[in-house]
């Protein structure tokens, strides 16, 4: 092993004279919470203390302690130039030169052929944003938010203008979600400060949700989709048990915090109908208030005095709040069901140290194109091109499917796409399977 710590670290984890060279079996013994090392392009950076000051949170840089995480680097920052500048005073020196560059099961064809890929996506622009694709989604949203309130301003509170009215705010408070990903992504202006500024505008103002809140869980999962105790999108606190693995564990140690065999059934109970409304109105506030985040508390309180200064008038302060919690309600099961049928169905693990195209490729599929499939899911439908490249303008992701698919193609890796009622249908047979799993188990084991 290669280690030589006397000669080049300095106070702090600095570099001072010569560079030290380590190997794989060095770094990969901190990836603890307190001692994390990573490597990017053969350079070996000591995060122990920059992880809790690092923009995206300590989790999602903590996720590839004691691995390199070149890959996850170069999809999540559009100017790595200046994040140079941060990195610097980490280094401690670099991969001994008889040690592969990349650690784990990762397949550098795989990493060789996607690195030349990512490059040649880049230099044909489809990395830069439409102003005008963004500018008439947002019109579009703000549309429909006017015409709701005139409707039932003009015309009257009658039940059935009500229920349109509520309809068309959960359709605005849907778009607003898909274009607050846009925004929060960096995939929009090529400065992240004007992304970071229209996204609190979106995601504050607009839906009434704290930017801080999306980026820390939203950057987790896409750091590691998928993988237990990393993706906090499959972390279901004991409610859903998912997967082939997560099931089976919790059989055998005879962990019954739901009846899960029946998972499939009241998941139409506690999934689609309770998370918006319930779980991220309560996770927003929490992390405002405990963080003291008070510039998105702000942008959030705004979103509830323009929406309560408009409704009240209209329908009272109880009836302003029902209708809001209708509203969400309705935005709820759309919001569920367009995000796990690209997730949910996949492969679900503990972390197997897989590269990025792999990693990503076994836990997303695509849902078929369409004008309607754009606009409904946002176009997550391209998903795996999402994952792939999360800073991609996402108008451009159809461009780059068939590169990506022919990648796939000639890796053997799985490169999944079904209709939309097959992505929403599959949700609930992987719940059900998922169910079965654990019972037997349980049962049995």
């Amino acid at each position: 092993t290669f280690t030589g710590r006397q000669k080049g670290m300095g106070v702090g984890g600095q570099q001072t004279e010569a560079a030290d060279v380590f190997s794989w079996e060095e770094v990969q013994k901190h990836r603890s919470r307190n001692d994390r090392w990573l490597v990017i392009s053969r350079k070996v950076y000591n995060i122990s203390q920059w992880a809790k000051r690092h923009p995206g949170g300590s989790h999602v840089i903590g996720h590839y302690a004691g691995e390199d995480a070149t890959e996850a680097f170069t999809a999540f920052h559009p100017d790595q130039k200046f994040v140079q500048k941060f990195l610097k005073p980490l280094l401690i020196g670099e991969l001994a030169a008889t040690e592969p560059s990349q650690d784990g099961n990762k397949n550098a064809a795989i990493i060789q052929d996607f690195e030349t890929l990512r490059t040649q996506v880049e230099k044909d622009g489809l990395f830069k944003a439409k102003p005008l694709f963004f500018c008439l989604h947002l019109t579009h949203i703000l549309l429909l938010e006017a015409l709701a309130w005139m409707m039932v301003w003009y015309w009257g509170t009658s039940w059935t203008l009500t229920l349109l009215c509520a309809v068309m705010l959960a359709t605005s408070q849907a778009q607003a979600g898909w274009l607050q990903h846009d925004f929060g992504h960096l995939s929009v202006f090529k400065k992240s400060k004007w992304n970071h500024l229209v996204h609190k505008f979106v995601i504050g103002h607009l839906k009434g949700a704290a930017a801080s809140w999306w980026n820390h869980l939203h950057y987790n999962h896409h750091a590691k989709p998928n993988v237990l105790s990393k993706d906090p999108d499959v972390n279901m606190s004991g409610v859903f048990v998912l997967g082939s693995v997560q099931p089976v564990e919790y059989g055998m140690k005879k962990i019954k915090h739901m009846p899960y065999n029946h998972q499939h059934q009241y998941f139409f109970l506690l999934g689609p109908p309770l998370l918006v409304p319930v779980v991220f109105n309560l996770q927003n506030l929490n992390v405002m208030i405990s963080r003291r985040n008070w510039v998105d508390l702000a942008w959030y309180l705004s979103f509830y005095i323009r929406y309560f200064s408009c409704y009240v008038p209209l329908y009272g302060v109880f009836g302003a709040v029902a209708l809001n919690l209708f509203v969400r309600f309705l935005e709820s099961h759309w919001f569920v069901w367009v995000t796990q049928m690209n997730h949910l169905p996949m492969n679900i693990d503990h972390e197997k140290n897989r590269d990025w195209v792999t990693m990503q490729l076994q836990a997303t599929c695509n849902i078929e194109k369409s004008f309607f499939n754009d606009w409904f899911s946002g176009h997550l439908n391209f998903q795996i091109e999402h994952h792939l490249f999360p800073r991609m303008p996402r108008h451009n992701y159809h461009l780059v499917a068939p590169r990506v698919r022919a990648l796939c193609d000639k890796h053997g890796i799985s490169y999944q796409m079904k209709t939309l009622w097959r992505g929403m249908t599959d949700v609930v047979s992987s719940l059900k399977t998922s169910g079965d799993l654990w019972l037997d188990a349980y049962l049995h084991k």
